[in-house]
């Protein structure tokens, strides 16, 4: 069944109507419904690049800050210290994001530009989450303008070059649609347990490709990737919120997961040869849960 708990930040008021009475429906009487996932509406003035700049920008001061309040669990969940991040980490980071919004992404090649706006929305996500702590989701965080917004990610955060910009700006007006790569959704982090991990390191144009294909394998591989429970095969919903970026349908998907599956769990998803469902956990990444 699809997750009715679907990402309805993202919908307009039209949408979040249909939505909310489809994920009543859903609950009453068992059904699924499908919806419709969040365009990927390119802003074109982010389209501006430099592909003969050797320009950088330094993010070893995230990198940093990840290292001293990020791990790891036995779970293989990655997880934030974020009570120690609000105490200790929370002018490092603000000094960080400062530093980003001061600089000329327009100006910088591509692989530097893509480090720059995944580690922006990451650094971002984390900040939201220490400024309000504790809170058991992110979805508690209700500052998207309109009556009946959900979340931070319509929420103008940051300035870059004198626009103003919001999470959903990023993701979906910028990093979506400029490299149409759905890698992108193994990278940005919205600080929940369903989500993929959040790197333990800061995106750069030298380790950007590895990482974010050493994110596709641990998260498809990870159950809440994809698994198989009883013969049905469970995969994360944001296979289904973003099924245009995964081929378009469910035969895209499974060629997507079969692409960064090891050996037993692609074995699993040939021999099942459908999806029979999908959830996924908006609690918070934290590692001291509230």
């Amino acid at each position: 069944m699809i997750n009715a708990l679907a990402p309805i930040h993202r919908l307009s008021l039209k949408n979040l109507l249909v939505a909310a009475i489809a994920g009543v429906t859903i609950l009453a009487a068992g059904l699924s419904t499908a919806r419709a996932a969040p365009s990927a509406d390119l802003w074109p003035r982010w389209q501006t690049h430099d592909a003969s700049s050797s320009q950088t920008i330094d993010h070893s001061q995230w990198s940093r800050l990840l290292a001293d309040h990020a791990r790891q669990s036995d779970d293989g969940i990655v997880r934030v210290d974020y009570g120690r991040f609000a105490e200790t980490g929370q002018q490092a980071l603000q000094s960080y994001i400062d530093r980003l919004t001061s600089s000329t992404g327009s100006a910088l090649n591509r692989d530097e530009q893509l480090a720059f706006w995944i580690n922006l929305y990451n650094a971002v996500t984390v900040d939201l989450i220490v400024e309000n702590y504790p809170v058991s989701s992110i979805l508690k965080i209700n500052i998207s303008p309109g009556f009946f917004s959900i979340g931070p990610w319509d929420k103008k955060l940051v300035t870059v070059e004198g626009e103003d910009l919001s999470l959903n700006d990023i993701e979906h007006r910028i990093l979506r649609p400029i490299w149409r790569d759905p890698r992108i959704h193994y990278a940005v982090n919205c600080a929940s347990l369903g989500c993929p991990n959040l790197a333990l390191e800061a995106y750069t144009a030298d380790n950007v490709e590895r990482l974010l294909d050493a994110n596709a394998v641990t998260y498809v591989n990870h159950p809440r990737g994809a698994r198989v429970d009883n013969g049905r095969l469970i995969v994360s919903s944001i296979y289904r919120w973003f099924v245009a970026d995964f081929g378009g349908g469910d035969a895209g998907v499974l060629k997507h997961l079969r692409q960064y599956a090891r050996d037993d769990l692609a074995e699993k998803i040939h021999r099942n040869g459908f999806i029979d469902g999908d959830d996924y956990d908006w609690s918070i990444n934290d590692l001291d849960p509230q």
